[in-house]
C-alpha cells in the first residue's frame, strides 16, 4: 500500500493511539484532583514549619528543606514505630494469605450450601465497618464480659494490656476483615484454571499442597501480586483497628504503628509538618514495595 492509502491508515493508527487516553481523561482528571494534589499538599508541608502557630497566623510560615525528616529519623520512636509497622503489616500480609488462598481452595471442593453459606459470611466480615468490626472484637475478648476469655479459661486476662497481645488482638480482627478479598479473588481464578491441569495433577498423584505449589499458583501469580500489593497497601496503613481496639496506641504508645503515629504528631500535638513528613515516608515506602514486587514478578515471567 503507496501514497494516500497509507497515509489514511498511518493517521487511523495515531487516532486509535489516542482513543483511550480520550475516554480515560475524565477519570484521570477526577485522580488528579483527588490525589495528585493532595500528595502535592503533602509533601509542601513536609518541607515548612508548619505548627499550630502558622495556622493561627501568629507566626510566618519558614521553608525547612529536609530538616522535618532529619527530626523525625533522629527520633528513637518513629524508628521503633516503623519497624514495628512493617513487622505488624507483614504478618497481617503473611496471615491474609494465608487464609484467604486455604478458604478459596476449600471453596472449590466444598458442596453449593456451604460454599454459599461460606461465602456470605466472608462478605459480611468484609462489608462490616472498620470501627463496628473493632468495637466487636474488642467486648468478644474483653476480660470482665468476652466468651472468649472464659471459653478458653482466661479468667480476667486483658488481651489489650500487654504489647504483643494487643498486636495479636490487632492481627486478628485486620485478617478478619481483609481474608473475603483474597478468598472471592483467588476462588475466581481458581476457577479461570482449565480442569484438565488439575486433573493431570492429580492423575500424577500429585497431593494437593504439591498442586498448589507446583500448579495453581503459578497460573495465579498475576492475581497474587494484585492481592499481594492490596493487601500491603491496606495492612501497612492500618488506622481504625489500632485507634479504637487499643486506645489510641496502646498504653505508653506501645502499640502504635505510623498512621497512627503521624495522626498524633499532626492532631493531637499540632506539629502538622512532622505529620506531613511521615506521612510522605509511608508513601515511599508503599511505592517501592510495589515497584520491587512488580519487577520481580516480571522477571518471574507474569503479567498483570
Amino acid at each position: 500500500m503507496s501514497g494516500p492509502g497509507r497515509r489514511g491508515l498511518h493517521r487511523g493508527v495515531r487516532r486509535g493511539g489516542w482513543a483511550p487516553w480520550l475516554y480515560l481523561a475524565p477519570a484521570l482528571a477526577v485522580l488528579a484532583g483527588l490525589l495528585v494534589y493532595p500528595v502535592y499538599q503533602l509533601g509542601l508541608i513536609s518541607f515548612l514549619e508548619y505548627t499550630q502557630a502558622q495556622v493561627s497566623g501568629g507566626e510566618p510560615t519558614s521553608f525547612q528543606g529536609f530538616g522535618n525528616y532529619a527530626a523525625l529519623f533522629r527520633d528513637e520512636q518513629f524508628r521503633q514505630v516503623l519497624l514495628a509497622t512493617v513487622l505488624f503489616a507483614a504478618a497481617c500480609v503473611t496471615a491474609t494469605l494465608a487464609v484467604g488462598c486455604g478458604l478459596a481452595v476449600l471453596l472449590t471442593r466444598v458442596r453449593a450450601v456451604p460454599r454459599l453459606a461460606l461465602m456470605l459470611a466472608a462478605l459480611g466480615a468484609w462489608a462490616t465497618p472498620a470501627v463496628t468490626g473493632s468495637t466487636v472484637w474488642v467486648f468478644l475478648f474483653d476480660p470482665d464480659f468476652g466468651p472468649v476469655n472464659r471459653l478458653l479459661g482466661l479468667g480476667d486476662f486483658s488481651w489489650t494490656y500487654g504489647r504483643y497481645s494487643a498486636f495479636a488482638l490487632v492481627l486478628f480482627e485486620v485478617v478478619w476483615c481483609s481474608f473475603p478479598f483474597v478468598m472471592i479473588t483467588v476462588y475466581a481464578g481458581i476457577l479461570a484454571i482449565p480442569a484438565g491441569v488439575l486433573e493431570a495433577a492429580a492423575l500424577d498423584g500429585a497431593s494437593q499442597w504439591r498442586t498448589w505449589r507446583s500448579v495453581t499458583a503459578p497460573l495465579l501469580r498475576p492475581i497474587l501480586a494484585v492481592v499481594t500489593i492490596q493487601s500491603v497497601i491496606w495492612d501497612f496503613k492500618v488506622f481504625t483497628q489500632i485507634y479504637v481496639m487499643t486506645n489510641g496506641g496502646g498504653i505508653a504508645g506501645q502499640n502504635l504503628v505510623l498512621n497512627v503515629y503521624a495522626y498524633q504528631k499532626a492532631f493531637a500535638s499540632s506539629q502538622y509538618s512532622l505529620g506531613s513528613a511521615i506521612g510522605v515516608v509511608m508513601l515511599l515506602i508503599l511505592l517501592a514495595v510495589t515497584l520491587v514486587y512488580l519487577r520481580l514478578l516480571r522477571r518471574q515471567g507474569g503479567e498483570l
